[in-house]
């Protein structure tokens, strides 16, 4: 058996499976070896790579069509704002005709079932917002840049309005419970368990300032969405294309990166464990990924790794997008399992570094990947992805499929029908300010002292009595105590990031 037919019988899967292309070997195209990645490992996680230009973002489209056609839900996060096309038809002419023949592809063109988000209604899409609780400390501690002593102070005051009942839905309300601990009345009640100190405080406050003056506070409010959403199918039975359009704010890439890894813990949080299933429940891409781990702390990476790590037993697959395997850490690298590699360039020092690096991640072959990674064309890569026993595939360089639908965005004005005509735009479209911690800690009133019996003296405090049972007790407290009702003392139980379980 040659070379080229080892690599293909390395790709003929039995069971369902998505089509990539077909094989290339010594400069010709072998339409009969078709290179294809098992349905069911989707969700062993994957790499799509390669430098600006080479394709990657069709990559994306071709492969979450398929998944779509085969009852998959899939999430998109639209960086450049040229995935909505996936939504249409795909325009036909001589390069696409040429491409499916070279390939053998039985080119149609199809458009696909998408919904489309925008983070805090700002640009087109259905407004996706979190609060504040369901954030949590370590994520929003990522997007505000807070240092580890500051991480670790803003989780303190989580746990506080936690069980005090404080709901945080927006920037205002963390801002009323950070203000009030620092006052005299409230700097007492973190003494017992670390405190909070002025400096950590102003850090904080001028942080999140910053962040809403940028016109941040759109993304943290309610209603809060949903992730459940993302995993629905079309009335014909395919998976629906969530599309996160993020045109609107790229130029703030730790926020939507941020934002993106909440909607993977939130999922994480909520779904069953299903083992090895037949297909995934969900394929979620991540583009931009090297943004995520930019200036992260080791526990946030640490993180990071155990939620990728464990999502795929709850059959969610994750992608990973970005330039250079070498973006991304190398516990989170030695999770996926499927690589697409598209070109790479090499006109730097670093970037023979990179390309070196690359080439070690993948597994043994007869080709010289150094230089195929430099010569690859526009629509082609390096592939390798797990079989159906799990075992890697040979290295295949590849000439991939044309995507069905239109290779390019939709215009504005059928973006924005699409949007409005949703069953979901109802649902979300509307912000709501409901009675929340700014409310309560603004509103509540210091109790009227009691007039003490006149012919007895007022009792001092029992030496064994801790100052937040002094505080706690304190008219301030009481009147608060009546505004919370039932949820004082009530914790919220949070993950590995710091975000509240959502009660469904």
């Amino acid at each position: 058996m040659s070379d080229s037919e080892s690599i293909a019988a390395g790709y003929a899967f039995t069971g369902p499976a998505l089509d990539l292309g077909a094989l290339l070997w010594d400069g010709a195209c072998l339409p009969d070896a078709q290179i294809r990645i098992p349905l069911p490992m989707l969700n062993r996680h994957g790499l799509v790579a390669g430098a600006t230009g080479t394709g990657k973002t069709k990559t994306l489209q071709l492969i979450a069509e398929q998944l779509s056609a085969q009852g998959v839900p899939v999430f998109l996060a639209d960086v450049k704002g040229d995935v909505s096309g996936i939504s249409a038809p795909g325009v036909t002419n001589d390069k696409v005709a040429g491409r499916a023949a070279e390939v053998k592809q039985e080119w149609t063109a199809t458009g696909f079932p998408a919904e489309f988000y925008a983070l805090g209604g700002i640009g087109h899409g259905i407004p996706v917002r979190a609060t504040i609780t369901g954030f949590g400390p370590v994520l929003l501690s990522k997007v505000l840049q807070l240092n580890q002593t500051q991480e670790q102070s803003l989780g303190l005051i989580f746990h506080y309005a936690d069980t005090k009942g404080l709901e945080l839905i927006d920037l205002k309300d963390l801002r009323a419970v950070v203000t009030f601990l620092t006052s005299d009345e409230g700097k007492p009640e973190l003494k017992n368990i670390g405190g909070l100190s002025t400096a950590t405080a102003g850090v904080i406050l001028r942080s999140l300032t910053a962040f809403e003056a940028q016109g941040m506070a759109d993304f943290f409010g309610e209603p809060d969405f949903d992730t459940s959403e993302l995993l629905r199918t079309a009335s014909d039975g395919r998976g629906m294309v969530s599309v996160l359009e993020l045109p609107a704010v790229q130029d703030k890439p730790q926020l939507f990166s941020t934002f993106l890894m909440w909607m993977l813990a939130d999922l994480f949080h909520d779904l069953p464990e299903v083992g090895d299933a037949d297909k995934p429940k969900l394929v979620f891409f991540f583009d931009e990924a090297h943004l995520l781990f930019n200036d992260a702390s080791k526990a946030f990476l640490d993180s990071i790794t155990q939620t990728v790590r464990l999502i795929r037993s709850k059959g969610v697959g994750v992608f990973f997008v970005t330039q250079t395997p070498k973006d991304v850490p190398g516990d989170v690298l030695a999770q996926l399992g499927n690589r697409v590699q598209h070109a790479l360039r090499a006109f730097t020092p670093d970037d023979q570094k990179a390309l070196k690096a690359t080439v070690k991640t993948f597994p043994n072959s007869s080709y010289d990947l150094e230089e195929i990674l430099t010569g690859l064309g526009t629509g082609e890569a390096v592939v390798t992805v797990l079989s159906e026993n799990g075992a890697p595939t040979p290295v295949a360089v590849t000439r991939l499929r044309a995507p069905e639908s239109l290779m390019g965005p939709i215009d504005a004005t059928t973006l924005d029908a699409a949007v409005k005509s949703s069953s979901l735009y109802g649902r979300y479209a509307q912000a709501v300010d409901r009675e929340s911690a700014y409310e309560k800690l603004t509103t509540a009133e210091p109790a009227k002292p009691e007039e003490a019996p006149a012919k007895s003296a007022p009792k001092a405090p029992k030496e064994d009595e801790s100052m937040v049972q002094q505080v706690v007790g304190s008219g301030m407290f009481k009147s608060l105590a009546r505004s919370v009702g039932t949820q004082i003392g009530r914790e919220i139980t949070r993950s590995l990031f710091g975000t509240a379980r959502r009660k469904r």
